[in-house]
């Protein structure tokens, strides 16, 4: 019997990175002149959601610029990000919620496994939960599929873990 060769796909965040990011862009916010006497602030809500808060519109786009410099820094995808839209809050201040996704939605996997059937590589793909599992009994397929899922990733951070020979 010919072994198969597996890989999984996932879009994972890590939440204590993210934490961290928060933590260091409030203390940058704190120090920093442009934000002297702001209400401006981050809040790690439910998991998986931030609140930022400031004085403006323009001040909250500081403050998430600042946040996603620190995010990068400590590894954190962007891309996993899901911005609400900027909402008017109290005493004329502005508010914004952002999203941390984590997993594969069902229909951007459907079009991962749709990218791969097109390409005609003999790989498997099989969507399981939040993530999506490939099969061949090939090692050089799976790299290929692979570099094709990273060039066709749907505006996703994809990484590859669970090799199997």
């Amino acid at each position: 019997m010919a072994s198969e060769c597996t890989f999984d796909v996932v879009s994972k965040v890590d939440m204590d990175e993210v934490k961290n990011a928060v933590a260091q862009a409030m203390k940058e916010i704190g120090q920093r002149f442009d934000f002297k006497g702001s209400i401006s602030k981050i809040d790690l809500k439910e998991e998986g959601v931030l609140t930022l808060t400031s004085d403006d519109e323009i001040r909250l786009k500081a403050v998430i610029e600042v946040l996603q410099s620190k995010l990068v820094k400590r590894g954190v995808s962007i891309r996993a990000m899901e911005f609400g839209k900027i909402e008017p809050a109290s005493k004329g201040s502005a508010r914004q919620e952002v999203k941390i996704l984590q997993g594969i939605p069902v229909e951007k996997a459907k079009g991962l496994v749709k990218t791969l059937k097109d390409s005609k590589m003999k790989v498997q793909a099989s969507i399981q939960g939040d993530q999506l599992r490939v099969s061949g009994k090939n090692k050089d397929d799976l790299q290929e599929a692979m570099a094709l899922l990273k060039k066709h990733d749907q505006g996703l951070d994809l990484q590859f873990t669970n090799f199997r020979s």
